[in-house]
C-alpha cells in the first residue's frame, strides 16, 4: 500500500462520510483551482474553533490544525498541529458535520489560492514533502486574504516536537492587519459561520 492509500485510509477510518458530509478521494470539485499547487485555510468551529491549514502535496492536502489562525505579522509564531492528510476535494468542502461525527462543527472555507515553493526551482531533490520531511517548510501564497511568504517550522524533537507557522518578513507583511478578527466570511460562499449554520440547520 503506497503512502497517499494509507493516508486516505486513515481519513476514511475516522469517519462516516455517508453521514459527515465530507468528501471521499475522487470527490470535491477543484475547478476554481486555477493555480496549482494550491492551499486552503478552513475555519473550524468544532469543540475547539481553530484553523486547518491545507497545502497540497503529491496528491493529497498535507494538513495542520493552528488554533489561533495564520498572521501577517512575521513577530507571530502560531503553533500548528500535524492532522491526517486529506483528500484533495476537501479543499472545496464548506458546511455542517454532525456534532456525533469526527470532527464535527462548522467548516468555513477561509481562504485557499495557490502557492509556490520558496526554494531554488532546479533543485529536484528540494520537494515540498522533502520539507515536511526535514521540519522547514518555505512557501508562498497567492489567496483572497493571504499573501506572500510563510513558513511551517517544526522545533523539538520526538514528543517534544511542534511546528509552527509563521509570516516571512516581506513585502506582504502587515503587523496591523488582524484577518482572522476581520475578514469573516468564506471566500467560495461570502457566507460567515453562523450564516453556515444556520443554512444548514433550515
Amino acid at each position: 500500500m503506497s503512502e497517499k492509500e494509507r493516508e486516505g485510509s486513515e481519513y476514511e477510518e475516522k469517519r462516516t462520510l455517508e453521514t459527515s458530509g465530507e468528501p471521499a478521494e475522487g470527490e470535491g470539485s477543484l475547478d476554481w483551482a486555477t493555480e496549482r499547487p494550491f492551499f486552503v485555510i478552513q475555519k473550524h468551529d468544532a469543540s475547539n474553533l481553530h484553523y486547518d491549514f491545507r497545502i497540497e502535496v503529491d496528491g493529497v492536502l498535507k494538513s495542520w490544525a493552528v488554533p489561533k489562525g495564520p498572521s501577517t505579522d512575521p513577530s507571530e509564531k502560531r503553533l500548528a498541529i500535524p492532522t491526517e492528510d486529506h483528500p484533495l476535494g476537501y479543499a472545496d468542502f464548506e458546511g455542517v458535520i454532525p456534532e456525533d461525527e469526527y470532527g464535527g462543527g462548522v467548516v468555513q472555507i477561509w481562504d485557499r489560492g495557490g502557492y509556490r515553493p520558496l526554494t531554488d526551482a532546479d533543485d529536484q531533490s528540494d520537494t515540498i514533502a522533502s520539507q515536511i520531511e526535514n521540519g522547514k517548510v518555505t512557501i508562498w501564497l497567492e489567496g483572497a486574504k493571504l499573501s506572500g511568504g510563510y513558513a511551517l517550522i517544526r522545533t523539538g524533537n520526538g514528543d517534544e516536537s511542534r511546528w509552527l507557522l509563521v509570516k516571512t518578513d516581506d513585502e506582504k507583511a502587515d503587523a496591523r492587519r488582524n484577518p482572522v478578527s476581520t475578514e469573516q466570511e468564506s471566500v467560495k460562499t461570502g457566507r460567515t459561520i453562523e450564516e453556515i449554520r444556520e443554512a444548514e440547520s433550515a
